[in-house]
């Protein structure tokens, strides 16, 4: 991993993957410390509000034409403003303000988002098929989802089950609209896509809010509650997407895919630190299956990107 011919460059990109692990994984313990002062999805979208005006000037400076153009890339913004940006961030809010469901649990769950990708790929992608092991892969990472999930059944509503249920949507939502993104026959700047789907997702969860019955009158505006939203807006979303974008364009997608995998271990362990969240055996044991699952769906990407790795100049 990260096997660049420069150790300067090598140690440069190792140590922006653990920040961006750092910073998303401990952005589920900013939600959690929020949640407190915040109606959840109101709590989204005015993270949205601060982070879409941040990447639309970013997207202004380092875009020839930051505007969308024609339907294609309209239809790409409304899939990022839809399901990754809004629903991801709806479901997960509102999962995460269960008290049962700690920064770990969710950063965990969120976690089995790539192996649900490779599920709607094979029914949007036809190309890109699932092999037995890969079934095999997709069925260990689910019953990591389980695991975590540990419902009751005889209450499966309670200990939370609903709320990691949740999240489990949170990260469905996440990977279908990743997937849709490639179906979508247009292309534009990521930087642009990200900006305009902030701003719009943004303008979606408000409407909810409404819906929900949420309102601004129902914040308290602590310092806690205003550093957790600036740390979410700023930190999480506009700086940790600049930190995305750049790695991604220097390891590609397999390497970065696995920011997933890390960023549980900095919620655990930022949950710990601030909030007082423990961490189960249930916890680690599912994280473990998730982890497990990715690697057999993913087995042959990954070994092909080592090979590219290793056969760098």
């Amino acid at each position: 991993m990260f096997s660049l011919a420069d150790p300067t460059v090598r140690y440069r990109n190792l140590l922006l993957f653990l920040l961006l692990a750092a910073i998303w994984g401990s952005a589920f313990m900013a939600i959690n410390a929020g949640l407190a002062y915040f109606p959840p999805v109101l709590f989204a979208a005015l993270r949205y509000d601060i982070a879409g005006v941040i990447m639309l000037a970013y997207a202004a400076y380092v875009v020839d034409d930051p505007i969308p153009r024609g339907r294609g890339e309209w239809t790409l913004v409304a899939i990022g403003a839809t399901l990754l940006i809004a629903a991801y961030h709806a479901f997960l809010f509102v999962g995460e303000s269960d008290p049962a469901v700690t920064s770990a649990i969710a950063a965990v769950i969120v976690s089995l988002s790539p192996v649900l990708t490779s599920v709607f790929a094979r029914a949007f992608l036809p190309s890109e098929r699932l092999t037995v092991l890969g079934v095999l892969g997709l069925l260990i990472g689910l019953a990591g989802a389980v695991v975590l999930a540990a419902p009751d059944p005889s209450n499966l509503l309670g200990e939370g089950t609903f709320a990691k249920f949740l999240v489990l949507l949170a990260a469905a939502s996440f990977a279908l609209g990743s997937v849709l993104t490639r179906v979508v026959d247009a292309e534009m700047p990521i930087e642009t896509m990200e900006a305009w789907s902030m701003v719009f997702g943004a303008l979606i969860m408000h409407v909810v809010a409404v819906g929900l019955g949420e309102s601004m009158a129902d914040i308290a505006w602590t310092t806690e509650a205003v550093l957790s939203l600036l740390y979410l807006a700023i930190a999480a979303s506009a700086v940790g997407f600049l930190i995305y974008f750049d790695l991604l364009e220097r390891l590609g997608p397999i390497e970065i895919n696995l920011v997933s995998y890390v960023a549980p271990v900095f919620a655990a362990a930022s949950g710990w630190l601030f909030l007082s969240e423990g961490l189960t055996a249930t916890t680690v044991v599912g994280f473990c299956l998730i982890c497990a699952g990715f690697a057999l769906v993913k087995r042959t990407a990954i070994r092909e990107e080592f090979r590219r790795r290793g056969a760098a100049p």
